[in-house]
């Protein structure tokens, strides 16, 4: 009887296990170079019958004030940690028993990657256990500048519209280079429902978190550039 389970059952899942770690992790070598001009929530986008906005700008293009405002709303220890902020993650533990439900996730810069990337946006803990083995790949991969860079480009901030420089096209009609402070703190703080946001852009909860990042942004620790990027 176990014979039979592993032939049929275990092994086809391991393999399927393996050949996605793979795929990811190849995927992630030749990312770690290249522009990333797609991700598993602009494909699922698209195979809804949605078209995708998206253009890839640099990190030494995209407006300092974006950067920060995105460390000091998502993810304010970013430069300190690896992948991972426990006290986040136990907070939101706290959260989603208190709820009986899965509504909070605490989840780093990093995890928010792992899983516009390679996830969905289903909740549940087997994606976020998915979601961990994928960061950890990404933080060992990936310095953290061009972790940040990737987040800004696939992120989505719109209906269609992902990535810091479609949005700020869409919104502003400017590159992501000339970002103010007060537009990149409203687009950054999207982030959590940017469809609906999208229409509401004069929302009483959107505008107070827009002052909450003001005033954090300048504290937000960049990461420092790659040894690469120095040479």
């Amino acid at each position: 009887m176990f014979k039979k389970l592993f032939k049929w059952v275990i092994l086809p899942l391991l393999v399927l296990f393996l050949g996605f770690h793979l795929l990811v992790a190849a995927l992630l070598g030749v990312w770690k170079f290249m522009p990333v001009t797609n991700s598993m929530f602009m494909l699922a986008h698209r195979l809804d019958g949605g078209t995708v906005t998206q253009t890839w700008v640099d990190y030494d293009d995209i407006a300092k004030s974006a950067k920060q405002a995105a460390i000091a709303s998502e993810d304010a220890t970013f430069t300190n940690h690896h992948g991972f902020d426990f006290d986040s993650i136990e907070a939101a533990i706290k959260r989603n028993e208190k709820a009986g439900d899965i509504t909070a996730g605490g989840s780093t810069i990093t995890q928010q990657l792992a899983k516009n990337l390679f996830l969905t946006s289903h909740r549940s803990y087997v994606r976020k256990g998915e979601e961990a083995i994928i960061t950890l790949m990404i933080e060992g991969l990936w310095d953290k500048q061009r972790i940040l860079e990737v987040y800004l480009n696939v992120v989505e901030f719109g209906n269609g519209i992902y990535g810091i420089e479609a949005a700020a096209q869409h919104y502003y009609g400017k590159p992501a280079s000339k970002l103010s402070r007060e537009q990149s703190a409203l687009l950054i703080s999207m982030l959590p429902n940017p469809k609906y946001y999208e229409k509401n852009r004069a929302a009483k909860r959107l505008r107070n978190k827009q002052r909450i990042i003001l005033r954090r942004m300048n504290s937000a620790a960049l990461p420092a550039p790659s040894a690469k990027s120095d040479q």
